[in-house]
Order: C-alpha cells, then sequence, then structure tokens
C-alpha cells in the first residue's frame, strides 16, 4: 500500500501519542496518583493506529480493558481519557468508570468493557443497526487472543457470517491471554485460520506494521461496506508490560522480551527508521512530533488534576437512561 507524506506521518503521530499517554500513565500509577487497574496498550500502538486510520465518524468501534489506544486513535479526547483515570469530573464519564468503560458515542466509540470477549456480540448488534438505519458504515470489535476460546467469539462470528453483517472482528495477539500464550491454549498455528468455521476471509499481518494493518483492514472494511459480511484480522503483536501495572510478567522469557522491545521489532522505533530509510520523513520531523505528544499529553495531565472531583450527591446520575 503506497500511501502520501500525510497518511505515514498520520499514522506515526498516533502511534507516538498512544505510547506517550500510556506510559504517562503507567508513570502516573507507580507514584500513586491514579486508583483502580490501568491495563497498557504499549507496544502494540500500530493496530490501533492502522485500524482507526480507515474509519470515520461514523464507523464504530467495540473496545476492549487495554483500550486506549483505540479511543485516542478513533479520536478520543486525551484530557477527558487522562481526567477520567484521576476519577475526576470532567473526565467521560464524570470519574465513575475509571480505565476500562471509556466511551464516546458521537465519535463511534461505544465503548471500552472489563469483561473479555464481550465487545465481540456488541458489535455485532452494532453492525445491525448500522445496516437497519442504512449506514454506509462498519462496526469494529477489538479482543485479544484469549477472547479467541470463549463462547462469545464463536457465536458472534457464526451470526455475523449467518447474517453478512458489516462487522470486522480484529484479533490483537499480543502473545499472552493474561499470563498464558496461545500455544498452550489453542490448536490453531494462527488463530485467523478460525473463521474457516465461519464461510469467512481470515487473515493474519504484522501487528508492527501500521501500513500493513491498515492494508488488511482496508480490504475487510470494503467487503463489509459491499453486503459481504464480516472478516476476522489477526494482528501479531506484543503487549510490552504486565497484564495489568503491578503484574511483573515472570512468565515472560527475557530473550523474546528482549527481541519485541528492540528497536527493530518495537512498532514506533521501526516505523521512525522506515520512514527516514524511504525519505519520507527526517528525524527533525519525528522529533517534532514526538515533542508535541510530549506537550499534549501533559496539559492533559494538568487539566486533570486541576479538575474537580465529582460530588458524593451525583452518584447515582447517569445510571439509566430516560
Amino acid at each position: 500500500m503506497k500511501l502520501a507524506k500525510k497518511e505515514y506521518l498520520s499514522l506515526y503521530e498516533t502511534m507516538v501519542r498512544i505510547r506517550t499517554f500510556e506510559e504517562s500513565g503507567r508513570r502516573l500509577m507507580l507514584e500513586g496518583k491514579l486508583g483502580g487497574f490501568l491495563h497498557l496498550y504499549s507496544g502494540e500502538e500500530a493496530i490501533a493506529s492502522g485500524v482507526c486510520s480507515e474509519l470515520t465518524d461514523e464507523d464504530c468501534i467495540c473496545s476492549t480493558h487495554r483500550g486506549h489506544g483505540h479511543i485516542i486513535a478513533k479520536g478520543g479526547s486525551i484530557p477527558k481519557m487522562m481526567a477520567e483515570l484521576y476519577g475526576k469530573d470532567t473526565g467521560y464519564s464524570q470519574g465513575k468508570s475509571g480505565s476500562m468503560h471509556i466511551a464516546d458515542i458521537s465519535i463511534g466509540i461505544i465503548g471500552a468493557n472489563g469483561i473479555v470477549g464481550a465487545c465481540i456480540p456488541i458489535a455485532n448488534g452494532v453492525a445491525f443497526a448500522l445496516r437497519y438505519k442504512k449506514k454506509d458504515a462498519v462496526a469494529v470489535a477489538f479482543f485479544g487472543d484469549g477472547s479467541t476460546n470463549r463462547g462469545t467469539f464463536h457465536e458472534a462470528l457464526n451470526l455475523a457470517s449467518a447474517w453478512k453483517l458489516p462487522v470486522v472482528f480484529v484479533c490483537e495477539n499480543n502473545g499472552f491471554g493474561m499470563s498464558t500464550p496461545p500455544t498452550r491454549s489453542t490448536n490453531n498455528k494462527n488463530l485467523s485460520e478460525r473463521a474457516v468455521a465461519y464461510n469467512i476471509p481470515g487473515v493474519t499481518v504484522d501487528g508492527n506494521d501500521p501500513v500493513a494493518v491498515k492494508e488488511a483492514f482496508a480490504k475487510a472494511v470494503k467487503r463489509a461496506k459491499k453486503g459481504d459480511g464480516p472478516s476476522l484480522v489477526e494482528c501479531l503483536t506484543w503487549r510490552h508490560h504486565g497484564h495489568y501495572i503491578g503484574d511483573p510478567a515472570l512468565y515472560k522469557d527475557p530473550k523474546d522480551q528482549k527481541k519485541w522491545l528492540s528497536e527493530e521489532v518495537d512498532p514506533i522505533p521501526r516505523f521512525e527508521a522506515r520512514l527516514q530509510k524511504e525519505k519520507i520523513a527526517t528525524a527533525k520531523e519525528l522529533s517534532a512530533i514526538k515533542a508535541k505528544a510530549e506537550e499534549e499529553v501533559q496539559a492533559a495531565i494538568e487539566f486533570a488534576e486541576a479538575s474537580p472531583d465529582p460530588e458524593p450527591e451525583t452518584m447515582f446520575e447517569h445510571v439509566y437512561a430516560d
């Protein structure tokens, strides 16, 4: 896939914004400034960037407990996300949702979900609604490799195939279902092979290459919008940290960890090298993008820390829809 310089830089900028947000969140959590759980997306940025670069505000995504990257890539507000992590009244859910349930319906972010695999059938419902309303749009379900062993995954793929729903299933295979590698929980070389059972396309791509992800996903979107039904796109990647902050990830082989965090494999330095080698961008241009992301996230932190806590009497507001 050949892209314009603007498109290449947009992919890079999105990845950098995600990484900066996640690593800042990690630091803040370790400093005791954030509460609850935090599941980081560091290392997986190329997937959200590649996928969401093919989406509009009309298209919808259903996310996971590791959803910050999806939300940023879809155009979500970094200040409102940070305020939500701080539990502040200016957050996406007035501080009530925390990290795992952020949503912004106005731009197609149906919501993150703390239940493994729960977003997959939800995406089917969204896809059905989009078709019912005659929208030229698709629904996307993001989920991890561990989710493919749950009944919700198989039920959802079967129904989406039978009804030819405009949905794309994106499996972010980051090497572990919590602490268990797919090689110990499945007998498939690639999880995309499971698409065969439902007579839909399944493809496995390099999830650390945003252009490869974008290209594979674009084909799936085209198929869905033509009315030909769903696709399963498996993206091979690696989460840099433990399952959540506080997990020391002792189950990771140190050699594998070193390889995946190397500049040759880590999606951001790897993409930087490509952009410079192909003379798409200079080191100065890339440094400027990084500096801008740092400023943006720092401003979000300052916004969150200056924001008020929610008042106790608001506890039961927004619980039910009128």
